[in-house]
């Protein structure tokens, strides 16, 4: 045998280690966008309730119906599992910032246009890429910076923001986004100890608390139309969640954090379906940036992850 065949022979375990690798990055992204499509359609039935469920309520409900489902799929071995897990004060504190995160966001939201709104807080997946580096000790290449940048010029196009002021409601929209980051950062942790069924357990299981005390102060009781919209709330978060913890066990947090700029086309595009709301020329724009941005960063891992495959195989 040749020395050339050998050192093919060789590499041929590094190159399929690394196009393995490539496909599960691949479906990471696959899951993070499945995910952000469900949330969504989630947070659109959840503006159709609120006009008249208070939102701590919607947040209880949603809360226990996955909850439910969880220990339904995972009985009393995933109770067992999650008492025993090692990481119980990164969960609890997972939660904390998550709750803290939507707080904020939902009281700005009362006081600021939903253009501004969105496109603040679209600085999250910026964020995350900013945090990957130092805390995950992720490579945050060229590629993927340009991808988060570009899919944000994408969302301030698309949402046409006019006028940004410093106000309360401006800062605690930039704290929802910087606690959601946070949020990210701790399940790409969470997800390399906890499987996704004990990470939705234990999030919902403290939303559950927190909100049903303040849920119970103001009870509305739902109509049947309600309640049918409050189990689809339920059923496409729960979905959501276990998709994007999937994704984080996947892919890297700087490669799923661009394609969550996908999730206001979707919200444009339910506002159009539901609500009639009428796309801007700007839309348009934007969803092309948005879109470019994904493209750009399937190209680069694809790339990547074959530069690998043929520098293991050669070696």
């Amino acid at each position: 045998m040749s020395g050339a065949t050998a050192g093919r022979l060789i590499g041929v375990p590094g190159a399929v280690q690394s196009a393995a690798a490539l496909e599960r990055v691949t479906l990471g992204m696959m899951l993070a966008l499945l995910a952000y499509s469900l949330l969504a359609m989630q947070d659109a039935t959840v503006k159709w309730l609120v006009a008249a469920v208070p939102v701590w309520q919607v947040l209880f409900l949603r809360s226990g119906i996955v909850m439910a489902g969880c220990l339904a799929v995972g009985g009393g071995g995933l109770v067992r599992q999650a008492a025993n897990s090692p990481i119980i004060g990164l969960l609890v504190c997972r939660g904390i910032i998550t709750l803290a995160a939507w707080f904020c966001y939902f009281t700005a939201a009362r006081f600021l246009p939903l253009a501004q709104l969105v496109t603040l807080y679209f600085t999250a997946p910026v964020i995350v890429a900013m945090l990957a580096a130092p805390l995950l000790k992720e490579v945050v290449g060229r590629a993927r910076w340009a991808a988060v940048l570009v899919g944000f010029a994408g969302t301030v196009a698309a949402a046409n923001p006019a006028g940004f002021a410093l106000s309360p409601a401006t800062m605690l929209v930039l704290l929802a986004a910087a606690l959601w980051a946070v949020g990210v950062i701790l399940t790409r942790v969470i997800a390399r100890h906890e499987p996704s069924l004990v990470q939705m357990l234990y999030n919902n299981g403290f939303f559950l608390i927190a909100t049903g005390l303040a849920s119970a102060a103001a009870w509305h009781r739902p109509s049947e139309t309600e309640l049918w919209l409050l189990l689809q709330v339920g059923l496409l978060g729960g979905l959501g969640q276990f998709c994007l913890f999937e994704a984080a066990r996947r892919a890297p947090a700087s490669v799923t954090a661009p394609l969550e700029y996908t999730a206001l086309i979707w919200a444009f595009a339910l506002g159009f379906a539901v609500w009639g709301d009428i796309p801007r020329p700007a839309l348009f724009i934007g969803a092309f940036l948005i879109l470019g941005a994904g493209l750009m960063l399937i190209v680069a891992e694809r790339r990547g992850g074959l530069g690998r495959s043929r520098l293991r195989a050669v070696r």
